[in-house]
């Protein structure tokens, strides 16, 4: 029997790859489970690992009658093996990361994405390329919950924006509604921790921005159009105005116990910038248009005293948080 198996799997570098595609899976592996798998003898399985180990794979095995084997952490990286979806999702990231000014990974993630792309197959480089092609980057400061988003959608989503091809999905809106919506997509756009398509509602003959994580069972109908000219000019500006427009405002007041210079240098861009009303204290007033829950947070990460003076939903939030925190250190040790 062990011969005819043998017999049956005969290409050991391909062989070698399977092996190693089900070791990276993060579990052990009994010996028999990956001869059955592999469709060979117990004997070959062993000398696959040890061929693996040769190579720099950090193959552990562990005692018993089943002899199981997994994957470990090494001193060194060996190759990956990496399916279709996972080739992509690291082949996107990258380039998102080429291109953020995020300091330190912009050179990595070049030589990385290099790297891939060279040995992408043609139809993964194609659908690397057609998502990269229809989105847009938003280097926005804003908080707020980010949401799941399929990779299907992306990609749904993706290809009709660069396929110029009418698209129609169902939309929840703020308050719950849903709706069916005929559209002519024009660009995605990934703004921090969310995703927004902006395109043509053809129902409201007027330009729509919609959050990605809103949208359900996109499909491209086939219809193709010919782009029209977003208001703006540019994607990104108009989502930005948009949703700007659409989000709540909330006049934000606080007195920092420290001096200007301090405060300034610890608080986001986002929330403006403080004056000095004395030489260890200072205030701070401005507009946001942001999650509260963020504000909250930015404000007791500057590590300082301060008192709210507005609004009443901003001290409402920290109080809260407040009593999280102490909550949860009542537990350590006095």
């Amino acid at each position: 029997m062990a011969g005819i198996l043998e017999n049956m799997t005969t290409d050991t570098p391909a062989r070698l790859l399977q092996l190693l595609s089900l070791l990276q899976t993060p579990r052990e592996w009994p010996g028999s489970e990956l001869a059955e798998r592999l469709q060979v003898s117990g004997r070959t399985v062993r000398r696959d690992v040890d061929r693996l180990r040769d190579l720099g794979y950090p193959v552990q095995a562990t005692m018993g009658a089943e002899g199981g084997y997994r994957l470990v952490a090494g001193k060194a990286l060996p190759p990956l093996v990496l399916d279709d979806e996972e080739a992509v999702a690291i082949a996107v990231g990258l380039r998102a990361g080429a291109g953020h000014a995020v300091e330190g990974i912009e050179e990595a993630s070049v030589r990385a994405l290099t790297k891939l792309e060279q040995v992408l197959p043609s139809r993964l480089r194609h659908r690397v390329k057609t998502l990269q092609s229809a989105t847009s980057a938003l280097v926005w400061g804003g908080g707020g919950d980010g949401a799941s988003i399929a990779t299907e959608t992306l990609t749904v989503l993706a290809s009709a924006v660069s396929g110029h091809e009418r698209l129609r999905f169902s939309y929840e809106a703020a308050g719950g509604a849903r709706t069916r919506r005929l559209t002519e997509p024009y660009r995605l756009i990934s703004a921090g921790r969310r995703w927004y398509l902006v395109a043509y509602d053809l129902d409201r003959d007027d330009w729509r921005t919609f959050r990605v994580d809103r949208v359900g069972d996109p499909f491209a109908t086939g219809a193709r159009f010919a782009p029209r000219e977003v208001p703006t000019g540019d994607a990104a500006e108009f989502m930005r105005a948009t949703v700007w427009r659409a989000a709540p405002s909330y006049e934000i007041d606080v007195t920092f116990e420290a001096p200007v210079a301090e405060v300034a240098r610890r608080l986001p861009e986002p929330l403006g910038r403080p004056e000095a009303d004395g030489p260890e204290r200072c205030r701070l007033r401005a507009t946001v248009k942001d999650s509260l829950e963020w504000v909250a947070v930015r404000l007791a990460l500057v590590d300082v005293d301060f008192t709210v003076h507005g609004p009443d939903e901003l001290a409402t939030h920290l109080r809260r948080m407040g009593s999280r925190l102490t909550k949860s250190a009542q537990g350590a040790g006095g």
